[in-house]
Parts: C-alpha cells; sequence; structure tokens
C-alpha cells in the first residue's frame, strides 16, 4: 500500500448515436468527452483513521464505515476494495467533477471510474479496464436502475466504442478514420435519467411493436454511423445525428429547450444536431465544423444554453 498521494481522472461521455434503444440489444455509439472530467484523489491519513470520502461538489464528507452504506462513493470504494482483496486503508479520498451533473454526459460513472482507479492503485493493485468497467456497472445501477453499461464502457477505455449490451465478445473500440468535432450545449434542465429509461420501458411493455420497430431503426442508424466513422466520411454523420433525433423524437425523450437548441444549431450551420443521453432535459450535440464553432456556439448560448463544450473525437 502506498504512503503517497494517487490522483486518476476520468472523461466525461456522450452517445452519438442509440440511446434507448442500447438497453433493447441494439447497438449505439458513445465517445469520450475529454474537455470535461472527474478527478479522484487518495493521499494518507493517519494510522486508524480508516476511509474518509469527500465529494467537493456535493459539499459532503462521511467515513467508509460509518457513512450510508447505498452512496454510490461507499458503494465504489467497498466494491474495489472486496474486488482486489484489500483491508479498509487509512486514507482521504476526494473526488471532484467538472463534468455537469444530471445532464447526459456520464458524470455519475465518470467520478466511480476516477474513485475505482485512485483506490486500486493508492492500495497497490491497479486494474484493467475492464475491471474498471464491471466495478462502475455495479455503482452505476444506483445511478439508473436497469443502466446499459455504455457509460462505464465508454468512460472506463476512454475511446470512442461500438457497444452492444450483453455482446459475448464485450464492447470494440472503434478506429475513427478521420477526427471530427462535437459542440454539447447543456438545457440548463436536469436529465432524470431512471425516470425516462422507466418511461420509455412503459412504453415498450404498452406497445412493443411500434418501440420495437423504433428500437431497431435507431440500431440501424448506429451499425450506419460506425461504418461511417470508421470509413473517414465525416459527411455521413451529420443527416445520421438528424435521423436518430426524429427517431428518438418518436420514443418521446426529447424536449421543447431541447427542440429549440437542436434547431439553432442547425440554422447555425451545424452538419447535424441530436440530444445526448436520456433526453427529456441535459444535453444536445452537434456535429460543427472547425471553422463554423465560434459562430454555433454563440448561438446556442443566446439561445439560452448554460454552457458549450467543445470535444474532438479522435
Amino acid at each position: 500500500m502506498t504512503r503517497i498521494p494517487v490522483q486518476s481522472s476520468a472523461p466525461g461521455k456522450a452517445i452519438l448515436f442509440g440511446e434507448h434503444a442500447v438497453v433493447y440489444g441494439e447497438p449505439a455509439i458513445a465517445v469520450p468527452v475529454t474537455q470535461v472530467e472527474a478527478t479522484a484523489t487518495v493521499t494518507p491519513a493517519a494510522p486508524g483513521r480508516g476511509l474518509t470520502l469527500i465529494a467537493v461538489d456535493l459539499d459532503q464528507s462521511f467515513s467508509l464505515v460509518k457513512g450510508p452504506q447505498d452512496a454510490p462513493l461507499v458503494v465504489a470504494a467497498r466494491l474495489t476494495l472486496d474486488h482486489v482483496s484489500a483491508p479498509v486503508p487509512d486514507a482521504t479520498l476526494t473526488v471532484e467533477s467538472s463534468i455537469p451533473i444530471a445532464s447526459g454526459l456520464g458524470s455519475g460513472a465518470a467520478v466511480s471510474t476516477a474513485l475505482v482507479r485512485a483506490l486500486a492503485s493508492f492500495v497497490g493493485v491497479p486494474l484493467t479496464a475492464a475491471e474498471v468497467s464491471g466495478l462502475v456497472y455495479e455503482v452505476e445501477k444506483i445511478h439508473h436502475g436497469t443502466p446499459s453499461g455504455i457509460d462505464n464502457t465508454v468512460i472506463a477505455y476512454g475511446r470512442p466504442t461500438y457497444f452492444v449490451r450483453g455482446a459475448a465478445a464485450g464492447p470494440e473500440l472503434l478506429s475513427v478514420g478521420a477526427p471530427f468535432r462535437l459542440l454539447i450545449a447543456d438545457t440548463g434542465v436536469p436529465s432524470p435519467t431512471k425516470r425516462v429509461v422507466d418511461q420509455v420501458r412503459k412504453g415498450w411493455e404498452r406497445e412493443p411493436d411500434r418501440y420495437g420497430a423504433l428500437f431497431e431503426r435507431i440500431g440501424g442508424v448506429a451499425r450506419e454511423g460506425r461504418r461511417r466513422i470508421e470509413a473517414g466520411d465525416v459527411d455521413a454523420l451529420g443527416p445520421l445525428m438528424d435521423e436518430n433525433q426524429s427517431l428518438l423524437v418518436d420514443l418521446g425523450v426529447s424536449s421543447p429547450r431541447l427542440d429549440v437548441l437542436i434547431e439553432v444549431a442547425r440554422s447555425a450551420g451545424a452538419a447535424g444536431a441530436k440530444l445526448a443521453g436520456a433526453g427529456q432535459g441535459g444535453n444536445m450535440l452537434a456535429l460543427v465544423r472547425p471553422e463554423m464553432l465560434d459562430e454555433v456556439a454563440a448561438a446556442l448560448e443566446r439561445a439560452g444554453a448554460v454552457r458549450t463544450i467543445r470535444t474532438d473525437v479522435t
């Protein structure tokens, strides 16, 4: 067990294609958002102090033993220590994040990923990306109920990922044929992921044929998106994003604020735009040529976007 501080970070994520349908076995594509990140730092404490967990952004602090045992940080720490068969260290573990919360950018999975990596390294047992992803998936169940697994996968691996839930071969890391740039805009409205996922599930249970057809079409967009990304055909991605958004509207997971920002982005010169994540709030993302970034960002901010984030997919 190390006696020097250990730090680990993890990026945010955006789903480029395949939201919601991925829960029902269709493929999805997600990319890391490296301009925002979660960071976990573990520092040694005096003998006998145990492990103290501090969430800077939530202004929370509690001990691993005495804190709420269903809190995501506590669950992540206990899962990690159990996985590596390590005793509770005398240390302080501090997490902070620049990723907007409840916005579809994977803030919970990023915090858990940074925590798992830092704590495992501190106790002397570094983990593989697959191990980290598996542990974080268990924590994601607290946040989302029935998560697809895509958030923990793309964030743990830190690479553009083609993901099919339950696939025997596991996630496939994509080779990006030509880099492209995304502009992400925050509606300022929290995205209630668990509630929206439950809403879609209830709709599917009521109308399995209609929802199943929508899921299949969304999966088709993701498959085509993969081909275009690997071929470096960036120009084809914008229309695919627009098609994906139209299908998400049919699923009932968009919102007036998202619709406004998506239309503003397109009108300002984005090649395509769609919501990102569960929907009904949170973020939208647009495919934007580098020379148009400032213009599209300014238009989104004038239209009420709380913040914009730029990220390169390479």
